[in-house]
């Protein structure tokens, strides 16, 4: 479906910045599981630091795609889920995982393989008219 205008473009835009923020889709996808505290989700993302972390659940809680519940037992225990909309989400996130998991060695050996021509280009070579419209 097609933007309407530049306003729905930049809507679009920005949504689709928050999802494919570095941690925001495994973050997500580890929700889909069920609700989750804090180093929970630490713990089914190796490699996020703690500040990685608190940033990815507030965005993804001020985009409405998760809640935050502070429980008062003690000591006191804060979890995350995913509300409806954020679960609307689901298939797409496990789709767009499945999809880097089963493609993952192919992309890195291009990478590899452009990393090794990229001394040989000079400035720009190659890569006259990217970003220029036509007519």
């Amino acid at each position: 479906m097609p933007a309407k205008s530049i306003e729905d473009l930049e809507l679009i835009r920005s949504i689709l910045e928050e999802l494919t923020a570095k941690w925001a889709l495994l973050v997500l996808n580890a929700l889909c599981d069920g609700p989750a505290r804090f180093n929970a989700l630490k713990r089914a993302n190796p490699g996020i630091s703690q500040k990685a972390l608190t940033q990815c659940l507030r965005r993804l809680e001020a985009c409405g795609l998760i809640a935050r519940s502070v429980i008062s037992i003690s000591p006191v225990a804060v979890v995350y889920e995913v509300t409806p909309l954020g679960a609307s989400l689901e298939p797409h996130t496990k789709g767009i995982l499945d999809w880097a998991m089963r493609h993952r060695e192919n992309i890195e050996a291009t990478r590899q393989a452009f990393r090794r021509c990229e001394p040989s280009r000079s400035g720009n070579a190659g890569l006259e008219g990217v970003g220029k419209r036509s007519g």
